[in-house]
């Protein structure tokens, strides 16, 4: 996935699977894809989801689908190539809304540290979704537990735990002036 995320083209996806480390060999030396022999094999296998998938929200607008969220697992954020699409679509006057994973403490970081250096695109803006159900969990509130009903603290007003939380949120959006100037 993040391969794909950050290949900007046939070539690179190429040059970038050939580059997977497989194996180790007996002196513990990396063994890469490439060295198997089967990188364009490989890649002549992924060629096809290189393309964004094209789909509408529920009101109408573009939407490109491309390489996912996925943070535990790579980068956490779309593609560079839907982006670009997009961009290129959208023109010098339009603007364009991108994935940049979840948590301005992770994906976030990931996405102007990875994404932004290898695409070489700088956003300008950023927006932080925040919900108060999520402030009350970080001020204090209870445990979710998978199966078990929302404890009532969140389905209630409750100020103090929305007051408390809102320091995890400053710290979000403190961290996030840091990265992105």
């Amino acid at each position: 996935m993040a391969i794909l995320a950050l290949t900007t083209s046939l070539s690179d996806m190429r040059e970038r699977i050939g580059r997977i480390v497989v194996a180790l060999d007996k002196e513990g030396n990396p063994v890469t894809v490439e060295d198997f022999g089967v990188a364009g094999a490989t890649t002549v296998l992924m060629k096809d989801t290189i393309h964004p998938n094209l789909m509408q929200t529920i009101e109408g607008t573009p939407v490109f689908v491309h390489a996912g969220p996925f943070a535990n697992i790579a980068h956490g954020n779309s593609s560079i190539v839907a982006d670009q699409i997009a961009l290129k679509l959208v023109g010098k006057d339009g603007f364009v809304v991108t994935e940049a994973g979840f948590g301005a403490d992770m994906g976030c970081q990931k996405f102007f540290d990875i994404k932004c250096r290898y695409s070489g695109l700088k956003p300008n803006v950023a927006v932080i979704v925040c919900t108060v159900r999520a402030l009350k969990m970080h001020g204090g509130g209870p445990a979710v537990v998978v199966g078990s009903p929302i404890p009532k603290e969140y389905n209630e007003e409750n100020v103090e735990l929305v007051e408390k939380g809102t320091v995890n949120l400053q710290q979000h959006i403190k961290n996030l002036k840091k990265i992105s100037s």
